[in-house]
Formats: structure tokens, sequence, C-alpha cells
């Protein structure tokens, strides 16, 4: 939103500083753009009158020009069109700087004659690229005076950020209005007297809205003009357009523009001539056309808002008018529109249409429903200022939208809410200048919201006026409580566990990957589904209609697609969340991670091969590792899910209910229901249900060393099929806690001279003396006690 500071005093008594305006509208939440001082390097330039103008003796195309400047007279060679005796143009002397050609101006001879000084273009003065003439001004401008006075460059252009909200501050007025309530100046009273009919409205208004789409547009106020002229603005109303940007376009639709940007008040005027009949509000007929003012035809629905006549449409209601009935230098009778339109309807039209108007910009931000009437006569009365002519009686049809609210404001929430402490004859004074209407009511008041705020809801929005007027800058700085005056760590150890588990798992080879929290209702079937309260009411996509169960089905998606691009080959891990409900104890922080087509070992030498269950039982207890879990603690169980292959899959547990983690392979039957080809070993890792780790302090354990040499022996025991490598394993670990480091199985067979039911198993032990070197009778002790405690806990014997 730009605007003049010449503009704003208009409606703001004020001695305030141009600085002082800037910063006090960043402070009261009108965020400052940039400020332009149109006239800064300019003040130097002085209105100069020639008094005559010869031509050149060695030149066809340059004068010799005599300039009066008030206190001595100039001799200037101009090369000028324009320049001729009695004009008044803008006059530099020797030594100024011109900033449009980058020069510091010096007494020169041009073809034998001295020219000291120079008239100047709008170029030379960095004003536009307009160079084919110096500049003129008017014949009373006074010699000697300030160009940039009479030139109207003296008036600083402010640009303010306006927030969506604030629809009210799209007009110069309503800026005044939120300045005059911080005290910077005082709001001048609103200029609105009626403009009395001389005759009745030769034209009525119809709403022809029916039912919902009443809301379209309720109010309408209208008026004829006869006898009018549509010329040139004048000076001053250019000068203000000119300088925030706007083309001046004739008198008629200057001032439309004008009242737009002064009081966020958008009109429209047709010339009367060209309408055929009433004026009637409907709802465009599909297919319909609209040759608009911008040259662009636009083919309307059934859902926009048009302004016709008895025959067409001509114009989009809020957006922007039909050229038919565009008023020209040729018009002289007119019809005045100040109408209300829907917000939503408006901005729904406008992105449908890809038009993006003034009228547009402010009607979807809800202009003022109460000022029809004024901005009706306003406009009138600037019409036959500058037109001429005169005016009908008013034509209103439909009466003013339901707006009018009334809030109450607790005596003590400014300060409660927000954070400053005011007195309640403050609080009352802001909220009366900005318009509202505040009666006092037990310790706070019942506050009437004003036509113009359509974004005041509640009690906290008029907290948040009162503070924002006081001056974000007054709200007191408070330091938030600290528990310690220690900073605390940056992660909570929950955090810290997860980037832990990323870090092992990317250290062996698998890619983190983030998928989305949603999948299609038909992969969630398959792996257990999801509950009515998952089911998404406005997925983002049609297919991801659910929320996941499970990271997996992502993840085999992933490899599925990855696979079919060329890269059979997958290992994929992921670390978030996955849900069976819509409570906050239904979510749960899950790493998942898969396998697919063959393993990629990191010797060179090693074949490769399939991955199996191994592989992504060996992922999940890394993850549980350098997730502090008692790895050493766990059982595997087969209590798995149907996603997962039966016979090649686990669950890793901590005592009898516990689940940790599960692995396997994942079910032929699913991997073929989501067109992935096999085989595919996958685990699942719940964060969440891990045990919170025991805190060791900030020191780091002490490293025991061994000087001794480890040895390995190996043992394998025939036991009952039924029997698991961990049971034997835990019963050889248990034989000597002191000397036994590790116990490996490295061998399984079945079959040969065992017997039906039997199975052998071999395992490594690795025995670490830590004070002495073992002797053979030592180590043979040790070895019976193995063999003892594998018998008592499996009932298997040494393989003969």
């Amino acid at each position: 939103m730009k605007f003049t500071l010449n503009w704003l005093k208009e409606h703001l008594e004020t001695d305030a500083s141009v600085e002082r305006v800037c910063e006090t509208l960043t402070m009261i939440g009108l965020e400052l753009e940039g400020m332009v001082d149109r006239a800064k390097g300019l003040e130097g330039f002085v209105v100069a009158h020639v008094l005559e103008a010869l031509r050149h003796p060695d030149a066809e195309k340059l004068q010799i020009c005599k300039v009066d400047v008030g206190h001595t007279v100039h001799e200037v060679v101009c090369g000028a069109p324009n320049a001729r005796a009695g004009m008044k143009g803008v006059f530099a002397s020797e030594g100024m700087y011109i900033p449009g050609i980058d020069t510091v101006l010096k007494k020169a001879k041009i073809r034998g004659v001295e020219s000291c000084g120079m008239l100047l273009s709008e170029r030379e003065m960095g004003l536009s690229d307009e160079h084919k003439g110096i500049v003129e001004l008017p014949a009373d401008a006074p010699i000697g005076a300030r160009a940039v006075d009479i030139m109207g460059l003296a008036d600083p252009v402010i640009d303010i950020a306006i927030t969506p909200n604030r629809g009210d501050c799209l007009g110069v007025r309503g800026i005044a209005r939120d300045l005059a309530a911080t005290g910077i100046g005082t709001l001048k009273p609103l200029k609105a007297e009626p403009v009395k009919g001389t005759f009745p409205s030769p034209r009525r208004v119809h709403l022809d809205l029916d039912g919902a789409r009443k809301e379209a547009c309720p109010y309408f106020v209208g008026r004829v003009f006869r006898g009018v002229k549509n010329g040139p603005s004048p000076k001053w109303l250019q000068d203000r357009l000119l300088a925030v940007g706007l083309r001046p376009i004739s008198a008629l639709v200057d001032i439309t523009n004008l009242m737009t940007l002064e009081y966020g008040r958008p009109l429209h005027v047709f010339d009367l001539a060209k309408v055929k009949g009433d004026i009637h509000v409907r709802m465009a007929r599909p297919g319909e056309k609209l040759l608009a003012l911008n040259g662009k035809e636009y083919e309307l629905d059934g859902e926009m808002t048009v302004i016709a006549d008895d025959h067409d449409a001509e114009a989009v209601a809020g957006i922007i008018g039909g050229e038919r009935t565009g008023c020209t230098e040729a018009t002289t009778e007119v019809f005045l529109e100040t109408a209300w339109f829907d917000p939503i309807r408006t901005a729904q039209t406008g992105r449908k249409l890809l038009a993006m108007t003034d009228a547009r910009y402010r009607f979807e931000r809800a202009v003022d429903p109460a000022f029809l009437m004024d901005g009706a006569e306003i406009a009138s009365r600037l019409i036959l200022d500058l037109c001429g002519g005169e005016a009908s009686d008013l034509v209103i049809a439909g009466a003013e939208p339901a707006w009018r609210r009334s809030l109450h404001l607790r005596g003590d929430r400014v300060k409660t809410l927000g954070g400053v402490d005011l007195p309640a004859a403050e609080q009352e004074r802001i909220l009366r200048v900005l318009g509202f209407a505040p009666v006092g009511k037990g310790d706070g008041f019942d506050v009437g919201v004003p036509s113009w705020r359509s974004d005041i809801v509640g009690e906290a929005c008029l907290v948040e006026e009162i503070v924002r007027i006081n001056g974000y800058g007054a709200i007191p700085v408070t330091p938030l409580p600290r528990d310690s005056v220690l900073p605390a760590a940056a992660l909570n150890p929950s955090q810290r566990r997860r980037a832990f588990v990323r870090r092992v798992l990317a250290g062996r080879g698998l890619v983190e990957a983030v998928t989305y929290s949603f999948l299609p209702s038909a992969q969630a079937d398959l792996f257990g589904g999801v509950p009515d309260c998952l089911r998404l009411v406005n997925p983002i996509s049609a297919d991801l209609d659910v929320m996941r169960p499970s990271l997996l089905p992502n993840l085999i998606a992933a490899a599925g697609r990855n696979a079919d691009r060329g890269f059979a080959d997958a290992a994929l891990f992921e670390v978030g969340p996955q849900f069976k409900g819509d409570s906050i104890d239904d979510q749960m922080m899950v790493a998942a991670g898969l396998r697919a087509g063959r393993c990629h070992p990191k010797h060179w030498a090693a074949a490769l091969r399939p991955v199996d269950v191994f592989d992504a039982k060996a992922d999940a207890l890394a993850v549980l590792a350098a997730a502090q879990a008692p790895v050493d603690s766990l059982q595997t169980g087969t209590e798995v899910p149907a996603w997962y292959h039966p016979g090649r899959s686990g669950a890793l547990r901590l005592g009898p209910k516990a689940i940790l983690a599960r692995f396997g392979e994942i079910h032929p039957r699913v991997l073929k229901a989501m067109g992935v080809d096999g085989p595919v070993a996958a685990f699942e890792v719940f964060l969440d249900a891990l045990p919170t780790p025991k805190s060791k302090g900030s020191a780091k354990p002490h490293l025991t060393l061994s000087a001794f040499q480890p040895l390995e022996r190996d043992f394998a025991f025939v036991v009952d099929e039924t029997v698991t490598a961990e049971t034997v394993v835990r019963a050889a670990r248990g034989a000597d806690r002191q000397l036994i480091s590790d116990v490996r199985v490295f061998d399984r067979f079945k079959g040969g001279g065992l017997g039906e039911g039997k199975k052998s198993l071999a395992i490594t032990v690795v025995l670490q003396p830590a004070d002495k070197t073992l002797t053979d009778a030592e180590i043979e002790a040790v070895s019976g006690k193995i063999v003892a405690a594998v018998q008592k806990a499996t009932g298997g014997v040494l393989r003969g």
C-alpha cells in the first residue's frame, strides 16, 4: 500500500516528520516496505523563466536562451525542441549534480557560445526516461522557487506491507486512524456531506439473486450523473496517482482510483449511454463472455457474480469492468456503482479468471459494509466538482449485511495475555480512537466492533489491538524461567537414541528413506489394517487415504520402484512413527529396514547370496545394541504377524510379553500383492518399547584389556530338533562367566546317523584369561562345565 505524506496529512492532523511516521507504522504492525524521498538530490533545482530563445548562429537545432531565476539572468544553450520564450522550466546552475546523466554541471562553450547552466528534462532529473523536451512548469509558478515544490516532488512516498486481515488499512484513511490511536496526531473528521439529487434516477437496480446466493451482493447503492465532461483530471489528482504508481486516465476513472486508494472503497462508473435498460446484479450465465477493460476476454461460469444491463454482463462484480460500457472523453452520462460483494466468492472468481486488480485485492479482504452511502456521497461530490453536471437521487437496493457485534474485554486481560500493564483509561482511549465503542462493565468493557474490522472475532483480538497500538517495542522483555543455570541438552535421550540408531544402520550399508505417513488402504490391509479413525477425510492424494500401521509397506514399495528401474538389490531403513489409533498413546516410534535381492558382502572375494532371515536379525540386534537395550538378556520367539514368512521370522523379547523387535523374510503373498519380487528380509524395532538405559554418569567405563592370548574351543552337541540354538548358546555362556567371553554357532546338521528328530549344533567358545595363562587342566575343567551346562539345559550330548 503506497501513499504520500501530504496525502496522509489530509486525514491526520500531525506535525510528525516522515521518519517518525515510518517508525510508528512499523511499531504498530504496518511494516514499512520502503520510503522514497523523491526530492532528495533535486532540492537545488529552481523555477526559471525563459525570457528569450534565439537560434544558435552555428547550429540549426540549438537555441540560446536567456533564463531568469529570480536573482540573476543566465545564458543557456539548449537543444530541446519545446524551449521557447515565455515558458517556465527547471534550471540547474553550474556546480550542481545532475542525477539522470551522472555528472556535475560545468560552464562550457557550445559551438562558440558560453552556456552557464542547464534547462532539465525528466530524464536528466532522474524522474523518467522522457527526453523529448525540457520540463514545462505551470505559468503561475513563482520564479526562483524550488522546482520540487512546484512539481509535487517534495512529498515522500511511503510503502507499507498489509497483512491479509487488515483490509481496513488498504486506504489512506484507515492508516491515519491507526496512527491517530498511537497519539502521533488526530484523525480529521470525515467529509461526506450528502449531495442533494436534482432528479430521480432513470435507472433502477435489481438484485437478481436468490437463496444462498443473496450473500453474493446484499447491498447496492447507485447514482446517475448527466451533463458531465470527462476530460483530464486536475494536476493534484494526477500527481497523487502518479506518486503511487498509477497512470491517470480520465477524471471519472481517476476519481474511482482515488476512492479505492484513499478510502479502501472500490467503485465503478458505467457510460450510461451504452447501458441497455436497468442495472442487474446476477450470477453469470455458464459460458457467458466479457471483454474487460484490460483488453482480455473472460469466459464466466454460473458461480460468478456480474453486474449486467437488461441484456449482457457489463462487469465482473468486485474485480473488473467491461470495455463496452467504459467511460471515454465522449461520455456525458454515467452510472456510479457502489456495492458490497462477498469476499469468498470474489476471491474464487479472481482465481478462476487469473485476474488480480486493486478492486479484487480489497473486496476479497472484506471492505467496509457500512461505508457505501458515505463512499457514494464522497465520490458524487468529486464527480460534480471535477466533471460538472448534475446528480440524481441515490438508488438503493438491498441492505447492509449483518456486521454489528459486541465483545467483552476483561480489565486484567491485556496484562495477563499481552504482558503489558496499561491503565483502563488508556485501553479505552486506544479502542475509541480505533473506532470501537467501549462501554464500562464491571472490571472491563463491552466493546462494539466497527464495521471495517471484520477480523476482530474475540477478546484476544481486542488485546492484540491495544498491545499493537501501544507499540510492540513497549512489551517488556521477560526472560523464561530456567531449571538450571547450565544450558539444557539440545537433544533429549529419545532423540539421541534415534540418532545412534540411524548412524549404526547407515554404517551397516542401509540407506535412510523418508516416506509419507500415509499409504493406500489396500496396502494397510496387508499389514493388519487400520481402524476407521485412521482413515483420512481429506487425503493429499486419492491413494494415500490411511495412516500407516507399519513402516514396512512404504519401504517395500520403495524397493519395488527401485527394482522397476533396474536396481533390484536394495537396503533401506526409516526411523519414524507408525499408528494404531488416533490418541497420542497410539503412536509409536519405530526403526524399520529391509534388504531386498542379494546381499553384498564387504569382502571382495565373497560370493553374492540372496538375503535371508539372518540378515534381518543381525540388523535388528545392531539397532538394539545402538539403543542400549540389554541384548544379552533378549529371548527369541516366533510370535510374528502374518506379513512375515512362517519359519523364517522371529521376535526379540525381554521377558514373556515385552516384544522389542521383529525380523524375518516378508511373506511371498504380501510381496505378490504389492508387485515386488522377493526375497525381502525386514526388521522392525519398537524404540518406545525399549527400557530406559541406566545412567552411568558422564565418565566412560574403565577399559580392561587382558595381556593374555584368548583361545577357542569347538563343541558339537546332538540335541532334539525342538531345541533352539539360543538355548545352547545361553547354557554354554553361563558355564563360566569369568573366563567365557563369547559363544558363536558355526554349524547345524541333520540326518546321517543322528537319528530321527535329532540335530547337531556346533559352537565356538572363546576363553579369555585375565590374570594368567590357562593350563591344560584348567581348560579341560572349563570344557567339562560347558558340556555339563548344555546337557542340563537341553539334554544334549557331545557328538561322537
